[in-house]
């Protein structure tokens, strides 16, 4: 595993998880609640910059690793699930919604390392649909963890909305993903 700036910061949004769960968990009255999801959010932007700054410090420093190339997507997974199931607790973001993405989440993942098995990762790699579904989803989950109304934006409206647009553009995305391998696997038996 090679130490170096990419993957301390994709570990840094590891080791963020369990302290963005807590801020939600802390004893009643030690802090008040706009200061919880003030601190939440914040945690929530730092991971998701992390993850951006991590895959273009990679590429500008050269050190790309296959290690860096696992971490990385775990690392965004655990954090959009324990966004997702922390709001969902809270009553803050749909059962469903929340499902479909962590469900698809799963899914694409496996179907990415049985492609890679096969040697036809390119078939499922990252498309424009996945980058959309994605910022949908970190856009929803930002404003659902602040929960306050923002600049007269009533925050939770719009994100529930977001989060639903997400989950719409998540299962788009997996059928998009599907039927690449689909294709791949078609034309290979052929």
């Amino acid at each position: 595993m090679p130490l170096n700036l990419p993957n301390t910061l994709t570990w840094l949004r590891i080791l963020l998880i369990p302290l963005f769960v807590a801020v939600f968990y802390l004893p009643d009255g030690w802090v008040p609640k706009h200061a919880i999801n003030l601190t939440a959010t914040l945690i929530f932007a730092i991971a998701a910059l992390t993850d951006w700054l991590d895959g273009w410090l990679a590429r500008r420093l050269n050190q790309m690793s296959a290690f860096g190339a696992f971490l990385d997507p775990v690392a965004d997974k655990l954090m959009v699930a324990a966004a997702l199931i922390v709001l969902v607790d809270l009553d803050r973001a749909g059962i469903a919604a929340s499902l479909i993405i962590i469900g698809r989440e799963i899914a694409i993942s496996a179907l990415r390392e049985w492609m890679a098995k096969l040697g036809r990762s390119g078939n499922v790699a990252v498309s424009f649909i996945g980058k959309l579904k994605t910022t949908a989803q970190m856009i929803a989950i930002l404003l659902l963890l602040y929960h306050d109304n923002l600049l007269g934006l009533d925050t939770q409206w719009l994100g529930r909305w977001l989060l639903d647009i997400a989950a719409f553009l998540t299962l788009w995305s997996m059928f998009h993903y599907l039927r690449m391998a689909w294709e791949a696997l078609k034309n290979e038996a052929a």
